[in-house]
């Protein structure tokens, strides 16, 4: 215990009389903070990377807002769960990040998924495709906006079918983006009519050479060589299906395949390719909109469907923070999914919309066909839109998913 002198109390009592009266600082706005874990680095920094970050920026700055500041951190997860898990975690441990977004590589996706459950934060994913983030895996910590594997096997699968492309072998990244896009557009060839004549399976990451598995699919005698992939894996597998002459007897298709990817591959080796996203730059007066504002942050490319995900889940996520209370939201993660899911979406990326009970986002998907060189009227002119599927039949039924969350 101390004790102090009487003398020392009336010197300190004399030093306080002498300091002028502060008044209480005002109090400190709230402050969101945001984290995007994508891949920075491999395969699919093209395809989420820098951009998405300038995306979710670009919310931030159309929102404008007010009575909380939000700040943005990012990181590069490598594509591997383990890295992912270490990141999230230090972030809401640590950091005070209050949402992670994008999180592309299913399995990386599955991984954060459950930690932002235990710690009751949000979990915008948009790069991922697993439909297990809306079924087994579903929790009331995440909404999956942009795409899923039901949705690319159901457009870009059901349209290659309906070409003639009646017979498949597909080449799978091994892990559970692509073996369940491979056997969710399996499901659409066989349904109608179609038969399977074999697969490759990859180990992913890490595979740059693909001749082994091109030169099997070309003995098949299948006409469609189906890419379960994305990113770099999917050009490196066109470019070599090339080399080896084999797009002279099989049709591609890539079923993850974006207009990014179309400019990187260049349009004569894209010509004529079939994709889906659920956004393109140059869709409608509010996606040329959105592009023209989105320049300002000078992004490495024109946003492919999973970069504007992030900027459609960054501001959905932001006006649910204002409706329920910024203090709210950071102390209640749960709360904060549930507004969003009570609030209708709209943006300039993806038009009008709702995100069900599911966590799953609904909007129209849209196929596209890349356009042959000469057809466009600019660098970033590569797409022609050839089908649309509405909103309520682009995504796999509520009922089918069995997401425990959906009340029957």
């Amino acid at each position: 215990m101390t004790f102090l002198s009487r003398r020392t109390v009336l010197a300190g009592t004399s030093a306080l009389a002498a300091v002028p009266l502060i008044r209480p600082a005002r109090a400190q706005a709230p402050i969101i903070k945001l984290g995007v874990l994508n891949d920075q680095s491999g395969v699919y920094s093209d395809d989420t990377g820098m951009t998405s970050v300038a995306c979710v920026r670009q919310a931030v700055e159309d929102f404008k807002a007010d009575g909380f500041t939000v700040e943005v951190v990012y990181a590069d997860h490598q594509n591997k769960p383990d890295i992912g898990s270490n990141i999230a975690r230090q972030w809401f441990d640590r950091e005070g990040v209050d949402a992670v977004i994008d999180v592309p590589t299913s399995s990386v996706a599955l991984a954060v998924n459950q930690i932002c459950r235990e710690k009751n934060k949000v979990h915008l994913n948009s790069g991922a495709a697993t439909t297990d983030l809306t079924g087994a895996q579903c929790t009331p910590n995440t909404v999956h906006w942009t795409y899923d594997t039901y949705m690319l096997s159901k457009s870009t699968g059901g349209a290659v079918v309906k070409s003639g492309g009646d017979s498949w072998y597909f080449i799978t990244a091994d892990y559970a983006f692509g073996q369940q896009l491979q056997r969710d557009t399996a499901k659409v060839v066989q349904a109608a009519g179609g038969k399977v004549l074999g697969s490759s399976a990859y180990p992913f990451p890490g595979t740059s050479d693909f001749s082994s598995f091109l030169i099997q699919a070309q003995a098949s005698g299948a006409k469609v060589l189906g890419l379960a992939n994305s990113g770099a894996d999917t050009i490196n597998c066109i470019k070599q299906a090339n080399e080896f002459g084999l797009t002279q007897t099989m049709k591609i298709a890539a079923l993850l395949f974006y207009n990014s990817n179309v400019h990187g591959l260049g349009q004569e080796m894209s010509r004529g390719m079939v994709m889906t996203e659920s956004f393109y730059w140059d869709l409608n007066d509010r996606t040329r909109a959105f592009m023209k504002r989105l320049l300002s942050q000078k992004p490495a490319q024109y946003p492919n469907m999973v970069q504007a995900g992030c900027y459609g889940a960054t501001l959905h996520y932001l006006k649910a923070v204002a409706s329920l209370g910024a203090a709210a939201a950071k102390a209640d993660g749960r709360a904060a999914v549930a507004r969003m899911k009570e609030l209708p979406t709209d943006d300039d990326a993806f038009g009008k919309g709702h995100i069900r009970q599911d966590g799953r986002k609904i909007h129209p998907s849209f196929l596209f066909e890349a356009k042959a060189p000469g057809e466009n009227k600019g660098e970033w002119d590569l797409l022609n839109l050839v089908a649309t599927t509405p909103a309520e039949e682009a995504f796999r039924p509520e009922s089918e998913g069995g997401c425990p969350l959906v009340k029957k």
